[in-house]
């Protein structure tokens, strides 16, 4: 079976794919390829009848060569044939019957986009500046256990020589080296390798490996690769050392076969499944889906939904089952590599599929680990912690919650699934039971297979016909589990280079925001009275957003709908809330917030400047969150498994770089577009409908960016000029299809203000003096009678738009006291002007910066950094537009200042004034302001100008494991009391079922005795003892109830 099965149809209107002629191919003509597009937005999608009236549209209006329906559908189906990707059906170890879009295709789309090829990122990098930004900067890909998954081979292009991890080879100088990996530094390929040096032993020069000795060497030092050697009779007589370490055995590496003379690569692929409802109304509709992204390209592309890739969707088949034939396809590649062509040097090449990751919410996740998940006795899926309700309780076991356990392995998983299924062919589930709840090893799939070996077990043990003991039942059971067991297990289980217990990294929008936040907010607004939620309202209104990335808060709508708000709405609580609820929250609570908002701002990094640094801050913010809830409700860290995952974090990001390229909003937003196909399919193939609608949307956007696919003659084509030129012309089509082209902003430049009205045709020019710059502290370094237009934004170093209001951090133009930042050093201010001069062609733009200190100490309340005017003095400076380095949010210090609600705004529905008026927050004229480190846009950067001494969480206790004993104690007490209430609570509730018994006795006995009527169509008598009322069509008489 090939990749592009029916490639070898005849094309479209009987000319060839590959004409260059044809300015619309593979399209007959324009119209088609514009048709063929509308039926293939994403989110924008047409019914068959909505098709049809489009097309009677354009009869009517005269176009020509409009196709009928059945016209159109002929041409897409002919096109996705060739250029598509294959939907197949599959059929899961369960009976299960689905379909599935070919992975394998989709990812060879990548490597053959001309747009996306060359974001493609092959080998691991040691950044030069050493800062974590990407999954391939990280440990998995970097230094993780098995190298074997990694890239194999580098393709010196200039030679035409491959070479081949793990086959000596020779550099330019004539050493000898055996590459191990494959690593990109300084933007150059470099080979991680061990020296191989020639001794003489006796008569003979033996070949020792220094494995202690590895050496980091650019590639473009090797000259001769395993074959030259070979050829020039240069191959060493090996040392036992090398012998036993079985380095003659790799060589040749038996992935060259696998590649045929052609490049061979890795392709890493991330694999999320969740429940999906397949209605867009509230009706629930069950559907499990399946996405994947390649891994191999920047985070900046995967947030696009373009690279969001549909892969399966089933109504029956669970996840682990659509996981089994996900697994299915990634060992094929394994065995038969992909050949493709390689967009950027237009040679074919080859590409083998392993999964990097299983991001997805905790409960998928726990089924992906084969866990017993969060209601089992140790409840955590990448570590043993935890123990029955007794032993988390004491004061060994409850501490042992607020840390990483001892760490749980896939091999270790996989021998615990074999050996429930063992146990099971003994006919007796209490083993398996006992097992599963001392061990946390359950999975969902298998346990499916273990339910039916029990319940066969008993067939055959009740057999008339074939008498058997339980060992020989038990002996054909393990013979039959043993000829099955690719069938039983996990396939993930069993994926090179993959273990789900350490590739399902704590997922920073399930566990952040819909856990600890979302705890948070409930326990705050729960207590609220109608009065505090007033007073939190026109607070969090006046929230300043400048430098929160953050769309516009309405207050109204968190108090309204405060248990439905979703991860955007959480979002902005865990940045802002701290600022507005000190004195509407308990002491506790507070301490929460404060916990709570330090660690999602660490999450939301996107980039790791000093990994130990950050994995100290990440343990130390996420130890006061789970203190903080401990001492609110201790039994809160018992019953929560997204409070002890926390103490997975650093270890997540040390092998996966910053979490927020790890967070599902990508996935879940693409739910959208599962549910607008999944409405128009007709309900009978769900699952195909689906898959085949969406592999049609995969084709035709790698047609309009230019992707090549094989030919009906073997060449490989592309779509004409016409169709690539459309799509890259249209920058709205790009947004429909999920496309966006990376705009890069000049740091310095500047868009001016546009006129004040229509009727003014010319900019006003104002000079220096008539701006905020005339009480600038620098002014003299500047022409006073200048002409200056005002600008909308400047762009800054950090290439973002700083605006006028915008709390900035910039270099200091000037080395003068009053600033106390020396020059070229940064400091902080907030923009009161931005300027560009009017005339001369100059692109000089510059900005009024009205300046602020730092405060030496935290704010005493908040715990963050104060800003202050020096004596309460206004000083600014003019600085160029190029010293501006980022935007941060800081926020009025309304508790210092006592600002309250005093003043009012107009209240405004359908756009237009009510007349009614809302209280609002009137800020003191009180010029403190406080440094927002619960902000997330731009945290990374703050806090390399910050002094560790203010932004560097401080842990709550020095002494953690005494205040957990403390805290144990107090839980056990709890326990206590609650076990006496819940006994006194049983005791009662039996004594009331006791009484009403003898009550329904006594009155069944007294009614036996009496002369009562026979029953007749209209008498019910109803079953002593039932506390069932009598139904309608009984009260009606239709029915006699005895």
């Amino acid at each position: 079976e090939t990749l592009y099965e029916g490639v070898e149809a005849e094309p479209i209107s009987g000319s060839p794919l590959n004409s260059e002629a044809d300015e619309w191919k593979p399209y007959p003509n324009k119209l088609l390829f514009l048709l063929d597009v509308l039926d293939n937005l994403p989110r924008l999608r047409l019914s068959d009848s909505l098709m049809k009236v489009f097309l009677w549209i354009l009869r009517e209006s005269g176009a020509r060569d409009v196709p009928s329906l059945d016209g159109l559908r002929k041409v897409q189906k002919a096109l996705r044939s060739k250029c598509g990707v294959p939907t197949t059906p599959k059929t899961s170890p369960r009976g299960n019957l689905y379909f599935m879009n070919d992975l394998r295709s989709i990812v060879a789309k990548d490597w053959a986009n001309p747009r996306v090829r060359p974001l493609i990122q092959i080998y691991p990098e040691i950044p030069s500046d050493g800062v974590i930004r990407e999954v391939w900067h990280a440990q998995k890909w970097l230094s993780g256990k098995d190298r074997n998954i990694l890239s194999p081979m580098f393709n010196d292009r200039r030679t035409s020589k491959h070479y081949y991890v793990d086959e000596i080879c020779r550099l330019r100088n004539g050493q000898l080296i055996i590459p191990v990996q494959w690593v990109i530094h300084h933007n150059e390929v470099h080979t991680n390798a061990y020296p191989v040096v020639l001794r003489t032993s006796g008569d003979v020069r033996l070949a020792f490996v220094l494995k202690d000795e590895p050496l980091l060497i650019s590639a473009s030092q090797l000259e001769g690769n395993y074959y030259d050697l070979e050829h020039e009779n240069l191959l060493p007589n090996w040392s036992s050392n090398a012998i036993s370490d079985g380095f003659p055995e790799m060589m040749p590496n038996p992935k060259r076969e696998l590649a045929d003379g052609e490049p061979l690569y890795s392709s890493f692929v991330d694999i999320f499944g969740d429940d999906v409802s397949g209605n867009r109304s509230k009706s629930w509709n069950k559907h499990w889906n399946t996405y994947a992204t390649h891994r191999n390209l920047p985070r900046e592309l995967l947030q696009q939904e373009y690279h969001i890739h549909f892969i399966s969707t089933s109504p029956n088949a669970s996840i682990p089952e659509q996981f089994m034939g996900v697994s299915d396809v990634v060992k094929s590649t394994h065995r038969e590599p992909v050949r493709v062509r390689d967009a950027m040097t237009g040679e074919m090449m080859r590409f083998q599929i392993y999964v990097n990751a299983e991001p997805g919410d905790n409960p998928m996740q726990s089924e992906v680990c084969s866990h017993i998940g969060s209601g089992g006795n140790y409840y955590c899926r990448k570590c043993k912690a935890g123990g029955t309700q007794k032993e988390r309780a004491q004061d060994e076991g409850y501490h042992a919650l607020f840390q990483p356990g001892i760490a749980r392995s896939g091999p270790e998983t996989l021998a615990g699934i074999k050996k429930q299924v063992q146990l099971a062919c003994a006919g007796v589930a209490a083993p398996v039971n006992e097992f599963q709840t001392s061990t946390g090893i359950k999975d969902p799939y298998t346990q499916f297979w273990v339910d039916d070996i029990l319940a066969r077990f008993k067939v055959l043990k009740s057999d008339p016909n074939r008498p058997r003991n339980s060992k020989e039942i038990e002996k054909e059971l393990l013979q039959w589990v043993a000829e099955h067991e690719s069938d039983i297990v996990n396939g993930l289980l069993t994926l090179p280079g993959t273990d789900p217990t350490k590739d399902t990294p704590v997922e920073i929008l399930h566990t952040g925001l819909l856990g600890v936040v979302k705890y948070t907010w409930h326990s705050s607004h729960t207590a609220w009275s109608e009065s505090q939620k007033a007073q939190f309202i026109p607070r969090l209104q006046a929230t300043d957003i400048t430098g929160l990335s953050i769309p516009s808060i309405r207050a109204k709508y968190f108090t309204q709908y405060a248990n439905s708000l979703i991860g955007r709405q959480l979002k902005t609580l865990s940045q802002t809330a701290i600022f507005h609820i000190h004195d509407l929250v308990d002491v506790k609570t507070f301490a929460i917030w404060k916990a709570v908002g330090e660690l999602a701002a660490l999450l939301w990094m996107p980039e790791i400047r000093n990994i130990d640094e950050y994995c100290e801050d990440l343990r130390t913010a996420a130890g006061n969150v789970l203190d903080t809830f401990a001492i609110a409700d201790p039994s809160k860290i018992l019953a929560k498994i997204k409070l002890h995952l926390l103490t997975h974090l650093d270890e997540d990001v040390r092998a996966f770089g910053p979490l927020v390229g790890m967070a599902t909003e990508n996935y879940e937003a693409f739910n959208s577009i599962f549910r607008f196909c999944s409405v128009l399919s007709n309900h009978l193939a769900p699952s195909r409908d689906i898959a085949r609608q969406l592999a049609s949307q995969e084709g035709v956007k790698h047609l309009m960016l230019g992707g090549w696919w094989p030919g009906h003659d073997g060449k490989w084509c592309q779509a004409g000029v016409g169709v690539q030129d459309f799509f890259t012309n249209h920058p709205n089509l790009q947004r429909l299809v999920g496309w966006s082209e990376k705009v890069t902003f000049v740091p310095g430049t500047s868009k001016l203000k546009p006129a004040s009205s229509k009727a003014a045709k010319a900019r006003s020019t104002l000079s220096l003096m008539q701006t905020s710059a005339a009480k600038a502290l620098n002014i003299n370094d500047y022409q006073a009678d200048s002409a200056w237009h005002r600008c909308q934004y400047v762009i800054t170093t950090s290439h973002e738009k700083c605006y006028s209001r915008c709390w900035i951090f910039a270099m200091s133009p000037i080395d003068v006291p009053p600033i106390h930042s020396p020059f070229n050093q940064p400091f902080a201010g907030r923009v009161s002007d931005l300027l560009h001069k009017a005339h001369g062609g100059s692109r000089e733009s510059i900005a009024v910066v009205d300046v602020f200190q730092i405060a030496t100490t935290r704010h005493e309340l908040y715990g963050m950094p104060v800003l202050r005017r020096r004596a309460d003095e206004e000083q600014s400076v003019i600085i160029s537009g190029h010293n501006i380095s980022f935007i941060f949010n800081a926020q009025h210090d309304c508790q210092h200042a006592l600002c309250d609600a005093s003043g009012t705004v107009p209240r405004r529905q359908e756009r237009e004034d009510t007349g009614l008026m809302d209280a609002c927050i009137e800020h003191k004229p009180v010029h403190q302001f406080i440094i927002n480190l619960h902000a997330f846009h731009n945290a990374h950067l703050l806090r390399t100008v910050l002094p560790r001494s203010l932004s560097a969480p401080i842990p709550l206790f020095d002494d953690r494991r005494s205040k957990h004993n403390e805290l144990a104690a107090s839980l056990r007490v709890s326990q206590t009391d609650k076990r006496a209430q819940q006994k006194v609570r049983q005791g009662e509730n039996k004594r009331k079922r006791d009484a009403e018994k003898q009550r329904t006795q006594s009155g069944a006995n007294g009614s036996a005795t009496s002369n009562a009527p026979v029953p007749g169509p209209s008498t019910v008598t109803v079953v002593p003892g039932s506390s069932r009322s009598p139904s309608k069509r009984q009260r009606r008489g239709q029915v006699t109830a005895t």
